[in-house]
């Protein structure tokens, strides 16, 4: 797994590229991943700003609060894209166990998932809100 300069044979561009050997089955799961999740983020931001901006230019004055927040959640959700990829840089590591041995260790993306559920959770709430609102 280890070898010397390994990323000059493997592409891959982490902190510690020049002491992972990965196999082309390993960077292809990796590539795969960044594809899925940087993607999807990226995705959901620009619909939310499409959204919003549908809002912000087609209804009346009543709705620019909608706008703004669509605006606002997009803002969020890719801000949470890039901590994403940020951390899923460092998401293979490994580290030295009581025993003394190197432990390959994989740490998910659950911060960033839970960070996503609360601003969801946020913004449906304040949007069910000025829904009521615009009721009376």
């Amino acid at each position: 797994m280890f070898e010397r300069r390994a990323a000059d044979r493997y592409h891959l561009r982490m902190h510690r590229a020049r002491t992972v050997a990965l196999t082309s089955d390993e960077i292809v799961e990796v590539r795969a991943a960044q594809r899925t999740f940087e993607g999807a983020y990226v995705r959901t931001a620009l619909s939310q700003f499409s959204f919003a901006l549908v809002v912000l230019k087609i209804f009346t004055s009543e709705f620019y609060s909608t706008g703004a927040l669509f605006a606002i959640y997009g803002t969020g959700v890719l801000i949470i894209g890039l901590f994403r990829r940020q951390q899923g840089n460092r998401q293979f590591f490994s580290e030295v166990g009581e025993d003394g041995v190197h432990h390959h260790k994989f740490k998910t993306s659950g911060n960033a998932v839970l960070v996503l559920t609360a601003l969801s959770v946020a913004a449906y709430a304040t949007l069910i809100a000025l829904t009521v609102r615009l009721g009376r």
